[in-house]
């Protein structure tokens, strides 16, 4: 972005640019570093519902300044949920992933059997876990 340091009227406005200035560094430095995030949400059942709702988890999680992973849109896409011994490795790679982010965000109503799991290894690894409903609003109130 130019920011000029004329106003329209071509008088030296150093405030204004001062403070266009700053806010052009805290764009560039916010789009600098981006932790990453974890997504947990359903799969298994409305297979197409829940991958639309896992999509837009992620979409929040960018436009929070989050880098969103979600394995269960990553994983299905060559590994086959339905047998038994993919699924089991398709939760161990999820497991090392998880392990390079810096929190864990659960998010809808219901919580899967494979959602559990995470969770479970989340708090067994202490990593920070946080909740949000369906619509994306964070809770403090979970099972």
């Amino acid at each position: 972005m130019n920011i000029p340091f004329l106003n329209s009227e071509q008088y030296a406005d150093p405030t204004v640019y001062e403070a266009l200035t700053n806010i052009e560094t805290e764009r560039k430095a916010l789009r600098a570093f981006r932790p990453i995030v974890y997504i947990c949400s359903p799969f298994a059942g409305d297979i197409e519902g829940n991958v639309a709702a896992a999509k837009r988890y992620c979409r929040f999680a960018v436009d929070s300044g989050y880098i969103p992973i979600a394995v269960h849109l990553l994983f299905p896409q060559f590994m086959d949920d339905g047998d038994p011994e993919e699924r089991e490795l398709a939760l161990f790679f999820g497991n090392a992933i998880m392990s390079k982010c810096s929190e864990v965000w659960v998010f809808g109503e219901r919580i899967s059997s494979g959602m559990d799991s995470e969770i479970k290894r989340a708090k067994w690894k202490n990593y920070r876990l946080r909740y949000f409903d369906s619509n994306c609003e964070e809770v403090t109130d979970h099972a």
